[in-house]
């Protein structure tokens, strides 16, 4: 099904039409997107928040020395996450690498020179098999990059707390590197609790990667994670960037690791003023008010589309245990005439084109995520689901 322009839709209010129809699209060709899916990075990250864009945008009219503004935004990440401190790379995925290469070099600026080639340095990596997710890439890529070797745990829906003693047991681990995430295997694995205590018994390093887990980055750090990275560009609704918090002499090697293999995985001086802007944001924001709020427009989800005859809806809690929900919609093939794959994609038809959360179509079911939408784009997307179905 071919949905029309926005423009000609007379349904769709005024706000969402000055939201949308910016001449941006038009000047380069592009559809207008939807966003039902979340804070993805192939649909740009989040919209940033216009008191974090007023600091980022201020901070493109003047010079600075950038050794003290990352020492500045190290201050506030401390205060935000109950750090010792932090400091800002160009992405989660740049932190991974570069947190990974902090732990095998210290503060050992030659050691930096002569990475990614590690020899005489820890090197092996640990990873459970069930967290070798890929994100756009292959974590384990990630690792590779600071010239560790990754090695997996494990089975992919198994490991036990003793196969990774033993290989703590075998020595020149540099790190042990956990992901929390909705794309890991969910049963079966050393939980991040007892995987630090394990990890801490062997005087090894854990990193974390929680890209879209900036909410609980209070928590993981006080799990006792040695380094927390998480994105700036998801819920903190930033610029892109990579927030990485933890152990100050860890944080400070990141840091080195600019004059190195991090030099491509710098962040610029909006990605830091940004990150900054947003955990004052973030400190400052009634979180519950946040969460009412999303509970309101899922159920708006809900209440649009209750009598759509073969469309089974439920509610999915955040997995990873962020405050909010996602709705999931299940249709019936034998009387919708569409499987959760068709419905997917026929979403995805036209201009504008709606991204539904598509992880489990395969299951029989997708999500719609209403973080990022407005009411009109509900409105218009349950209208389309409709459409669809009917």
């Amino acid at each position: 099904m071919r949905i029309p322009l926005l423009r000609a839709d007379p349904t769709i209010s005024v706000s969402f039409l000055e939201r949308t129809s910016m001449d941006i699209h038009n000047k380069y060709n592009l559809r207008r997107v939807i966003n039902a899916c979340g804070k993805m990075t192939h649909l740009s990250g989040a919209i940033v928040l216009p008191e974090i864009a007023e600091q980022a945008a201020e901070s493109l009219k003047h010079f600075f020395e950038l050794d003290a503004t990352q020492a500045a935004a190290g201050r506030v990440i401390a205060e935000a996450s109950g750090a010792e401190s932090g400091c800002v790379t160009a992405c989660t995925s740049a932190g991974i690498t570069l947190g990974v290469a902090a732990c095998m070099t210290g503060n050992d600026l030659a050691k930096v020179f002569q990475l990614p080639d590690a020899d005489g340095m820890p090197r092996r990596v640990l990873i459970q098999k069930g967290h070798c997710v890929q994100y756009g890439a292959p974590i384990s890529q990630s690792i590779r990059l600071s010239g560790a070797t990754p090695v997996e745990v494990g089975v992919v829906n198994r490991c036990m707390p003793e196969e990774l003693r033993h290989e703590l047991n075998k020595g020149n681990v540099a790190a042990v590197v956990a992901v929390e995430s909705h794309h890991t295997v969910r049963t079966g694995w050393v939980k991040l609790p007892e995987l630090v205590r394990l990890a801490h018994d062997f005087d090894v390093p854990v990193i974390v990667d929680g890209a879209a887990q900036d909410q609980r980055l209070r928590e993981l750090i006080g799990i006792g994670c040695d380094l927390v990275i998480t994105s700036a560009h998801k819920y903190l609704c930033s610029t892109t960037g990579g927030i990485v918090a933890g152990r100050k002499e860890l944080v400070e090697s990141v840091c080195l690791q600019h004059s190195g293999i991090g030099r491509g995985m710098k962040a610029g001086k909006e990605a830091i003023f940004g990150a900054m802007a947003a955990l004052e944001y973030r400190m400052q924001q009634d979180m519950s008010a946040w969460t009412t709020e999303q509970d309101r427009k899922m159920q708006l989800i809900l209440n649009r589309l209750a009598d759509v005859s073969g469309l089974v809806l439920s509610v999915d809690p955040d997995p990873n245990g962020c405050p909010f929900s996602r709705a999931r919609l299940t249709p019936d093939p034998e009387v919708t005439g569409h499987t959760a794959l068709a419905l997917a994609a026929a979403l995805r038809e036209g201009n504008p084109t709606v991204y539904p959360r598509a992880h489990h179509a395969e299951e029989g079911y997708i999500n719609l995520d209403a973080i990022e939408m407005t009411d009109e784009e509900i409105d218009y997307t349950c209208d389309k689901v409709r459409r669809i179905l009917t």
